[in-house]
């Protein structure tokens, strides 16, 4: 999905606040401006905000790449998506602020002192949720890439898994906040359009553990290994890595 899409409604034999339906004559054809922040704004689960995400396209100055593993968070208990593994459940901070901000800004954290892992906001203004850009294949400025990643073994391996995407795309506690749908050409998230997608438990979480919120697509050799968290309590379910369209 583009960062717009211009859909035709056509308003014909409806009632309007209670007056008669317009004969195929009066029809009036409305053209309707859907953004990607749109999208986003508009999901009505977490798993909504992040098939979009999944398939997108990320581009940061001259670097491009094509996201094939994210992770779906909710909020805090007072939202429509209580997630005790997000960020925000225990309620709105400095930190985790563009959670509950405007849907399609990044939100970037820094995990273990060294890694920056890069989220996208999803939901209503206020409504925490956030899509974990977990892992991505390169489509251009692997030269940069490269030397952000001089150990890496496989083109694969330069953004799979946050903290690597992070790097390849040299984010850093800068690009926190930033709009992905703004006007700037260097900075900006193109949604994704694909209809088959993997799904399974969140990598290394010890709490809601067992949520199928990690969607991936299938074939792709950046897609990250599943770890489970040795904190997390026995699976309640046996996840076969299930195809949903």
């Amino acid at each position: 999905m583009n960062s717009s899409l211009d859909e035709l409604f056509v308003r014909c034999a409806q009632r309007v606040n209670g007056s008669p339906a317009p004969t195929a004559n009066t029809c009036t054809i409305v053209t309707v401006t859907v953004t990607g922040r749109d999208t986003l704004r508009d999901a009505e689960h977490p798993l909504d905000a992040a098939r979009v995400v999944l398939g997108g396209t990320l581009t940061v100055g001259t670097v491009r790449a094509r996201i094939v593993e994210v992770e779906a968070y909710g909020g805090d208990p007072a939202g429509p998506w209580p997630d005790p593994a997000s960020h925000s459940y225990r309620g709105r901070s400095p930190r985790n602020s563009v959670m509950f901000g405007e849907a399609g800004h990044l939100y970037v954290y820094r995990s273990y002192g060294m890694h920056f892992c890069a989220n996208v906001s999803y939901g209503p203004d206020g409504v925490a949720g956030g899509v974990l850009l977990r892992a991505a294949e390169i489509v251009e400025g692997d030269e940069l890439v490269a030397s952000r990643r001089p150990a890496i073994r496989r083109p694969a391996d330069a953004a799979r898994g946050p903290g690597n995407l992070g790097s390849a795309m040299g984010l850093t506690l800068d690009h926190n906040g930033f709009d992905l749908f703004g006007v700037d050409p260097g900075m900006h998230l193109t949604l994704g359009k694909n209809t088959e997608f993997r799904s399974g438990p969140r990598v290394g979480i010890a709490v809601a553990a067992d949520r199928p919120w990690r969607l991936w697509l299938d074939g792709s050799a950046a897609v990250s290994a599943y770890r489970r968290s040795p904190r997390a309590p026995a699976p309640t379910t046996r996840w076969d890595d299930r195809v949903r369209d």
